[in-house]
């Protein structure tokens, strides 16, 4: 009785580890990069190698006991090969899964006492007006400044956990792009005229409604702005031959059931060794190092990522020292 019991317990960890979908979402990795899902298309593999061996080694090999000595070798050294490779691709996903909960919980304990700082730091600054000086109050600024950096360093953070661990929540519904991009150009026209950009916006106001998440979306692409903004602006300070004023163009068409969207800038483009790059979390290209521009490496992974869970495609071109178009495609509501 009690040898039955350890059969079954050994049988159900062995079914456990074979449910490959629970294995992955511990690790928060697809399944394809899944140590024990790799393992087991190891396995297989080594299980048809070993038959292809055999085959052909009756054939070659006239004495039984050779080829049964040459397939005893083959299987322990693809077997020895397969367990190093799953067992550093194992460690590889807990690294990974112990970084992202390293973020999330993080981002969670600095929410509160930055909540706190910037509470106080706004009771100050209301309350204490009339007796601070013009030199206090531009120190009042540069807290102000730096603790919105902060805030949004850690919404970030919070999103980025979000998405990892599958729980980023998208509260799909019908709305108008159109005024979306009203809305997010009328929030950026002061910093559009302090950096002396030009902005263009292409579009037709007579698009169907996409059915989309309208805040996740709006930062996108507010994000999208910020980011031509920031490098159209550093492209110009930079360039010794300026003639005229850079210009970022803005478009929205309907191609087919999804809206396109598109931002194009005169920036410092993208070197092509990094493009590869460009989405992935905390990257920042070597030109934008350069120009020293702040930035987390962060927005442009979160874009995609909100993007891709509204059912749509995110992609860009580039050419380094004159300007990057980044854009994706959203659903309409009249085709969901």
């Amino acid at each position: 009785m009690y040898g039955i019991l350890i059969i079954m317990i050994t049988f159900h960890d062995v079914l456990a580890q074979l449910t490959f979908n629970d294995q992955c979402r511990k690790f928060g990795i697809p399944l394809w990069q899944c140590p024990h899902f790799l393992f087991f298309v190891m396995g297989m593999l080594i299980i048809v190698s070993i038959l292809i061996a055999y085959a052909l080694g009756s054939q070659l090999v006239d004495d039984p006991f050779v080829v049964n000595l040459i397939i005893l070798g083959l299987t322990a050294s693809l077997i020895t090969i397969a367990f190093i490779i799953t067992h550093s691709f194992e460690k590889l996903a807990e690294a990974n899964r112990l970084k992202s909960e390293f973020v999330g919980i993080v981002s969670h304990q600095l929410r509160t006492p930055l909540t706190n700082f910037i509470w106080a730091l706004d009771f100050l600054n209301t309350e204490a007006k009339e007796d601070v000086t013009e030199k206090q109050e531009g120190y009042f600024h540069i807290l102000e400044a730096n603790a919105d950096r902060m805030k949004n360093l850690v919404n970030e953070l919070l999103t980025v956990s979000r998405i990892q661990e599958g729980t980023l929540p998208l509260y799909k519904q019908e709305f108008s792009f159109v005024q979306l991009v009203n809305v997010v150009v009328s929030e950026f026209s002061p910093l559009i005229r302090a950096s002396n950009i030009k902005l263009v916006v292409e579009g037709g106001s007579d698009l169907p409604n996409v059915y989309s998440d309208p805040a996740r979306l709006r930062n996108v692409v507010s994000n999208l702005l910020d980011n031509a903004i920031k490098y159209t602006k550093k492209a110009a300070d930079k360039s010794q031959n300026q003639q005229e004023q850079p210009v970022i163009t803005l478009r929205y068409e309907a191609r087919g059931d999804k809206l396109y969207f598109e931002i194009q800038d005169q920036g410092i483009g993208i070197p092509r060794n990094d493009e590869k790059y460009i989405f992935q979390r905390f990257f920042r290209s070597s030109n934008v190092l350069k120009h020293e521009t702040q930035g987390s490496g962060l927005g442009l992974y979160i874009a995609k990522s909100i993007v891709e869970k509204a059912d749509g495609e995110m992609g860009f071109h580039s050419e380094e020292y004159k300007g990057s178009t980044f854009w994706f495609t959203v659903p309409f509501a009249t085709h969901v």
